[in-house]
């Protein structure tokens, strides 16, 4: 028998992807049921061959439900997961809202497996930030061997990270641009076509965003809290695929050759790193594709053992839906969760 699966948020970037991954995966689902507000209810969302109706979240029961993969925002979760949690189902949530309680796992499959044994506590299991996700996967094997002090990080993150509003005005703004039409900034601080915005989220105290403060604090949860991070994160006029500079100082030695090896070998990683024009991964690579690509493997001499990588991967997929669609993968192949619903 397979496992019921609810999508919260099914109409929205995200939540479609979700639906496109399951299929694509063969997830032992024999029942997948799309959820949104009430005003989505009734809407047409495709599952492989499928078409499904949205059903309203308000109203839809989860005692019968194994697994919520749940995108809607940060309010909506924290209304709706520990509710759904008392159901009995799992909760695999794609906001920020449960990602630093320390009672909720915040799991990325490649990186710290062993910690999704926690989430018994809430039925609760966080999916990282978009950006954490890829840096991490590349990280992870690297930190094994050498063992990281210090990593600085810019970000190249596209609007689909935003959702559908940042997409739809990069498009709306850009064609603006080409027919010389008034160009209105809704969804982001200034105009995104053909610019840069070194903004995403709200600024904290001490100047650094919130999405760059994640990045500090997801790294330290999953990773190793002796890491040091910081970050700035920029919003470019890309759709899909979010880009990183990381410049990474070890304790140990590690040559670029080596450090190379190390990431060919490694889980969710795929090394594209030739120093020839062309030879390397673009946000337009990642498009579609479950891997994190990394190219640029450089050693970094302005510090003792250091090194310099290129980081791409597609954000709606290993930032998003792909992450959350493993994390379930992992809770079967782990054992830690059986199918409720009764045979027909």
């Amino acid at each position: 028998m397979g496992f019921k699966v609810a999508i919260v948020g099914a109409t929205g970037n995200v939540g479609r992807e979700m639906l496109n991954i399951l299929e694509e995966r063969g997830f032992p689902a024999d029942e997948v049921v799309a959820l949104a507000s009430r005003r989505s209810q009734g809407t047409e969302v495709s599952y492989g061959d499928r078409t499904i109706k949205v059903k309203s979240l308000d109203t839809y029961d989860f005692s019968d439900t194994d697994i919520c993969l749940m995108s809607a925002g940060g309010t909506i979760s924290k209304e709706w997961s520990p509710k759904i949690g008392k159901q009995g189902c799992v909760v695999i949530d794609n906001s920020s809202a449960w990602r630093y309680d320390q009672d909720v796992p915040l799991i990325v499959p490649e990186v710290n497996p062993d910690a999704i044994a926690g989430f018994t506590r809430k039925n609760i299991i966080a999916n990282p930030n978009c950006s954490t996700a890829q840096l991490v996967v590349a990280l992870k094997p690297l930190h094994d061997i050498a063992t990281i002090k210090r990593v600085v990080v810019s970000t190249y993150q596209s609007v689909s990270g935003a959702g559908k509003e940042g997409m739809d005005e990069l498009f709306t703004q850009t064609r603006a641009v080409f027919v010389a039409d008034a160009v209105q900034n809704k969804k982001f601080t200034k105009r995104i076509a053909f610019n840069v915005i070194p903004h995403i989220d709200v600024f904290m105290e001490d100047g650094y965003t919130k999405e760059e403060w994640k990045m500090m604090a997801e790294t330290k949860k999953m990773l190793d809290p002796k890491i040091k991070l910081t970050a700035t994160a920029v919003r470019v006029p890309v759709f899909i695929g979010h880009s990183e500079a990381v410049n990474i100082e070890f304790e140990k030695p590690i040559t670029a050759d080596e450090a190379r090896d190390i990431l060919r070998e490694a889980p969710g990683c795929l090394v594209i790193d030739k120093h020839e024009d062309g030879g390397y991964a673009t946000p337009l690579d990642s498009a579609g594709e479950d891997a994190t690509y990394i190219s640029r493997i450089r050693e970094d001499a302005t510090v003792e053992n250091g090194l310099a990588l290129w980081i791409v991967s597609d954000n709606l997929r290993k930032g998003a839906a792909l992450n959350a669609v493993q994390i379930a993968e992992l809770l079967i192949e782990r054992d830690l969760i059986k199918p409720r619903q009764k045979a027909a």
